[in-house]
């Protein structure tokens, strides 16, 4: 089977982006990047990819979807949503982080990742340094922020994370992120890397 076959396999059959999954028409303004910040929060810990899409579809549904909104819900309205999604054992600790990350995007960016993207200066690195400031955004998250967002901001094209690159691999693909974006148009990166995911994660 050819690369381009491969390729168009993989978008036709996993190239849905987590964020479509979880019903955020992703663009460069304010809320649609907040719930994807708050996505990628619930994506953070050992838990399965579909309960942590469920529970940011929760969280929407009761209003949650900026941090003035996320910060006027009580602590245990938003245990009562991730509750709902069956996001258990870590439904406290990330009320709280949610909590806590809304509080720090109003403090710090009045509310608006793109004043964090400002912040960077265009510097990938940077982008995610300042994503891991936030409560429970580690590495991972960073790399989930990044690989669902090259769509939008293009200096964080192309993002690959490990997960996506060793299924590439295995799918005998290119296994540098520059390899594999050589694949797709610019516009279809983040379905790659998501569909790459998904593949990784169903084996």
């Amino acid at each position: 089977m050819s690369r381009q076959v491969t390729v168009q396999r993989l978008l036709e059959e996993h190239g849905r982006t987590y964020a479509e999954e979880a019903g955020i028409r992703l663009g460069d303004t304010p809320a649609p990047l907040y719930r994807l910040l708050t996505l990628c929060v619930l994506l953070s810990v050992r838990i399965k990819a579909d309960i942590a899409v469920a529970a940011a579809r929760e969280l929407s549904g009761a209003g949650m979807r900026t941090p003035r909104a996320m910060l006027k819900a009580s602590w245990q309205d938003r245990v009562d949503a991730l509750g709902r999604a069956h996001y258990r054992r870590y439904d406290e600790s990330t009320a709280t982080a949610l909590g806590e990350g809304a509080e720090l995007l109003l403090d710090r960016y009045r509310g608006d990742l793109r004043r964090l993207r400002e912040e960077a200066g265009g510097d990938p690195e940077r982008i995610r340094a300042l994503l891991r400031e936030f409560p429970r955004i580690g590495p991972v998250g960073a790399d989930i922020f990044s690989r669902e967002a090259q769509g939008i901001w293009p200096e964080l094209r192309p993002a690959f994370d490990a997960r996506a690159r060793d299924a590439a691999a295995g799918l005998g693909l290119p296994k540098t992120p520059d390899g594999l974006a050589r694949l797709v148009d610019d516009d279809d990166l983040p379905r790659l890397a998501a569909a790459l995911v998904r593949v990784g994660l169903g084996k």
